[in-house]
């Protein structure tokens, strides 16, 4: 649960930054050169939305055992992730990695590159308690139906 609300606190932070500097964001996506123009401000709009969707889901429903939200959580990191190995692996420069549009911007570095593997390792976890919590869930019933406490 305190996993989920602090997921919840930055990506809902991430989301709302980054739509406060939406007419940045393509910009900021093209300096990773996968995409450019259109393309960046679609894949901008996307990477928002599901920042706010699965941000707002966590704090919302911090206990839920949704995977909807994990999903979408997972999805934004595996994008966030792919702009910056690419970019970092073909030496570009990119001055603003824009996880928060244009506040608390930093350069692309190895840290922004630990921080996107965290995400990562983040989702894992979070999918492993999706996926333990019925199984467990569905064990204590049967030991209070059985009358073992």
């Amino acid at each position: 649960m305190v996993l989920r609300i602090v997921l919840g606190t930055v990506y809902t932070a991430m989301g709302v930054a980054q739509l406060a500097s939406f007419g940045h964001m393509a910009r900021i996506l093209s300096a990773y050169g996968l995409v450019t123009g259109d393309a960046a401000t679609v894949l901008a709009v996307a990477l928002i939305a599901g920042e706010l969707v699965c941000g707002i889901w966590f704090l919302a429903r911090p206990r839920s055992k949704a995977l909807a939200p994990v999903w979408v959580y997972t999805a934004v990191s595996v994008v966030w992730t792919v702009l910056a190995v690419q970019a970092y692996a073909r030496g570009l420069t990119v001055a603003n990695c824009g996880c928060f549009g244009i506040y608390l911007a930093q350069r692309l570095s190895w840290f922004v590159l630990l921080q996107d593997a965290l995400t990562l390792l983040y989702a894992a976890v979070l999918f492993r308690f999706a996926r333990t919590a019925p199984a467990r869930a569905g064990r204590e019933e049967v030991r209070d139906g059985a009358g073992i406490r």
